[in-house]
């Protein structure tokens, strides 16, 4: 038996599940996610963090349309997913150049002297900082509750999520799409692909042409905090090029090295030289030792190639939408691009400009 719908959604990360649940306000949606749970991978293992001037200018123009709903997350939680947090970057005299470039085009950034940074972050050693500056209005997202939230809105809608249901086969005929998986075949005139790591095999297995989103290994740890500080209000900070971050988390420090491997898609886990480079440059740029690691893991973020999401129809699939390429932007842009999968799917007049969609459309890659 072939169960069917109006719209089947591979993938069950943040992108896949926020499409699902703004789409069932209006039509039949199924959900089939390869793991035994949903946010298994990159959605499970993220920095939870907003950070409004963080990527390109089509990135910062997603993030700017999602903050009012995450602020307001109606029907998805009753209080704000967002709790003050601040990003403080940081750049020695070898990265002021990166850091003029982050600032460029940035709102709501305060330029800050070593000793201001070190004020807010108060091991940071004074003598490597030669220039910072302070998004104050960067907020950690509960991440949690945002997914928990998305999957009950669209279970309450009549939306659906099977587990364990890799698919296997992916064929149109009729103007319909079977996608066949060992929890079932599940039919749909359209197909949104947000496999997240695994989009362009997915791709494949629909006949269309990958579009180069390639899976990026980023590792991290927590550490114990720093003795003798209250940090549980410090901001997050980074180097300016991004050679390591850091940011309180229940009581201890998570650290990454941000680390960008290319990996083949699978269950990520830390390299542990990536792991050791980054703390090293982290030990030096503070006066906090790191004596021990609690625990480490790693997140698959992936990238298209010029580091855009993709979001759209296919140019040459019918009824295949492409919900991929999100990077470590997902989470914070998941409601815009939940709402132009809707808007698009459903042909609405979308609320983003014409050149924010013409930047995320997959179509763009057609010519390469």
């Amino acid at each position: 038996m072939t169960e069917t719908c109006d719209f089947l959604v591979i993938g069950g990360g943040i992108a896949g599940i926020s499409a699902a649940a703004f789409l069932s306000e209006t039509a039949r949606v199924i959900v089939l996610e390869a793991e035994s749970t949903t946010g298994f991978h990159a959605t499970g293992r993220t920095a939870a963090i907003y950070i409004r001037n963080y990527g390109n200018a089509t990135l910062r123009a997603l993030n700017a349309a999602a903050h009012g709903f995450l602020e307001q997350p109606e029907g998805v939680s009753e209080t704000s997913l967002l709790s003050p947090r601040g990003e403080l970057m940081i750049a020695a005299e070898d990265e002021l150049a990166m850091l003029e470039a982050y600032v460029a085009g940035a709102s709501g950034m305060e330029r800050l002297t070593a000793r201001e940074a070190v004020e807010l972050f108060p091991i940071l050693r004074p003598e490597l900082i030669a220039a910072a500056a302070f998004e104050r209005d960067a907020m950690d997202i509960d991440v949690d509750r945002f997914l928990q939230g998305l999957i009950r809105l669209m279970r309450q809608r009549g939306g659906r999520i099977v587990t364990e249901a890799r698919v296997e086969t992916l064929a149109r005929t009729d103007g319909v799409w079977t996608a066949t998986t060992p929890a079932g075949r599940f039919a749909a005139p359209v197909v949104i692909n947000a496999a997240g790591a695994w989009a362009d095999p997915v791709a494949l297995l629909a006949g269309a042409r990958p579009r180069s989103i390639t899976p990026m290994r980023r590792s991290a740890a927590i550490l114990p905090g720093p003795e003798g500080h209250a940090f549980d209000s410090w901001p997050l900070v980074a180097s300016a090029s991004e050679r390591w971050y850091a940011k309180p988390e229940a009581g201890k420090m998570m650290v990454s090295p941000a680390d960008e491997t290319p990996v083949e898609p699978h269950d990520a886990w830390a390299d542990e030289m990536d792991l050791a480079e980054g703390l090293y440059r982290f030990e030096q740029a503070v006066t906090m030792p790191v004596t021990r690691v609690e625990t480490s893991w790693a997140g698959l973020r992936s990238f298209s190639p010029d580091r855009t999401p993709v979001c759209g129809f296919d140019g040459e699939r019918e009824g295949f939408f492409w919900l991929a390429g999100q990077g470590g932007y997902g989470i914070q842009t998941a409601p815009a691009m939940a709402r132009l999968t809707t808007q698009l799917c459903l042909g609405g007049t979308p609320d983003l400009s014409p050149a924010t969609i013409a930047a995320l459309d997959p179509r763009r890659f057609d010519g390469a």
